[in-house]
């Protein structure tokens, strides 16, 4: 059975630079059997309610601004699912988490991004659930247990967020920058607290993580985590370590 994973997807200009992240993600796809199909919760993409795309080909968002005009030229046409789309409303329903089905929406960078290089072919369908950042890690470790029955039937849930994100830290600094103490606090303290199982400390990392407002001001990067966290096995790993400019950890993760 598939993992369900959760991945650092760092900047959008990740697959044109070089960086560990890039070479982690590049490898990702021979790790595993071939999904069916590949199931994203991306931190780009917050809801009032849980909501699922379904279209018959994903047009890419290119939702950033001020990069170099060679990333708004790379585009990630992945096919999608509509009746696999229902299949998800259904769980997410069956489950209490009352959802919508939208029809038009495509992929956001927290998706293509890391399926750019993961899946360079496009010719996996792939969806995508939003998050909701005003209802919390609880919330959305339910979101990925209703999810995952999925897994049994190929498809490869993902989580796409960050493990540390306080963007207001960047100033031009150099990719492979020293990482700062408090970024290697905050990294430490989840990575042992997955390790060891403390499922009620991370679900309340917020109050227990050291320097966690400082690492995520907003959740919305981190709530992912916790979609893969419910949809996955109880045994997590770290598949990938890494940080970019100092500041921004690119840690990924696979729940078996």
């Amino acid at each position: 059975m598939l993992p369900s994973l959760f991945v650092s997807h760092g900047s959008p200009m990740l697959p044109l630079v070089e960086a560990p992240a890039r070479d982690f993600l590049r490898g990702l796809a021979a790790t595993m059997e071939r999904p069916k199909a590949i199931l994203v919760a991306s931190a780009h993409w917050e809801t009032e309610r849980p909501a699922v795309n379904a279209v018959t080909t994903n047009a890419t968002i290119h939702d950033f601004y001020g990069f170099p005009r060679a990333l708004y030229e790379l585009s990630y046409p992945a096919p999608g699912d509509p009746a696999l789309a229902e299949q998800v409303s259904d769980l997410l329903c069956a489950a209490g988490l009352a959802s919508e089905v939208d029809h038009s929406r495509g992929l956001d960078h927290g998706a293509w991004v890391p399926l750019l290089m993961a899946y360079p072919d496009h010719d996996i369908p792939v969806l995508q659930v939003s998050v909701q950042s005003h209802l919390g890690p609880a919330h959305h470790l339910q979101l990925g247990q209703a999810l995952a029955p999925l897994r049994a039937e190929g498809v490869l849930i993902i989580g796409s967020g960050s493990w540390t994100h306080d963007l207001r830290r960047f100033r031009g600094a150099a990719m492979d920058a020293p990482e700062t103490p408090d970024v290697t606090a905050f990294a430490d303290w989840m990575d042992t607290a997955l390790a060891e199982g403390r499922r009620c400390d991370l679900l309340t990392y917020r109050n227990k993580a050291p320097y966690a407002a400082d690492q995520h001001p907003t959740e919305e990067h981190l709530l992912p985590l916790f979609v893969a966290m419910g949809a996955g096995g109880p045994t997590p790993t770290r598949v990938h370590k890494s940080a970019s400019y100092g500041f921004l950890r690119m840690d990924a993760y696979a729940f078996a």
